[in-house]
Order: C-alpha cells, then sequence, then structure tokens
C-alpha cells in the first residue's frame, strides 16, 4: 500500500469584525483593544514629551518629590514614636 498524497489544509476565511468595534454580546474586537491601546501609549509618550521640555512640569515634579520625602520622614517619625 502506499501512502496517499496528503490533502491541503482548507483555507480558514479570517473572521469578520463588526465595523463598529463591537461583537454582538458587547465585548469589543480585539482590533478595537490594539487601537485603543496604541492611542493610549501614543499620548501617553507624547505628554511625557511635552512634560520633560515644560518649566513648570519639571518644578511640579520637583515639588511632589519633595512633599512624599516629607511624608515619608514624618511617618517614619511617627513610627519611632509609637515604639515601632
Amino acid at each position: 500500500m502506499s501512502d496517499p498524497t496528503p490533502q491541503p489544509e482548507p483555507a480558514v476565511p479570517d473572521p469578520v469584525e463588526p465595523a463598529s468595534g463591537w461583537t454582538d454580546s458587547g465585548a469589543p474586537t480585539f482590533s478595537r483593544v490594539r487601537e485603543t491601546v496604541e492611542a493610549r501609549a501614543a499620548t501617553a509618550g507624547a505628554a511625557a514629551g511635552l512634560a520633560a521640555d515644560d518649566d513648570r512640569a519639571r518644578e511640579a515634579e520637583d515639588a511632589f518629590a519633595e512633599r512624599e520625602r516629607r511624608a515619608a520622614e514624618r511617618l517614619a517619625e511617627i513610627r519611632r514614636s509609637l515604639g515601632g
């Protein structure tokens, strides 16, 4: 007996995604999710680039870091006073 010639797998068509970006059950399509993630990443990257060039943003970051440092020191002081 000879081996039969293997038959190629039938091509499976790509699923058709709704144009709205949502399935009938109310879930977002993969394309919709990908587009949303890419848009958010682009927005965050642009905002970071703009903030890095802005003196006011740099000052605000420095002020926030100083507040965080003072808060951590105060918390440590309170813990010491409580014997912890």
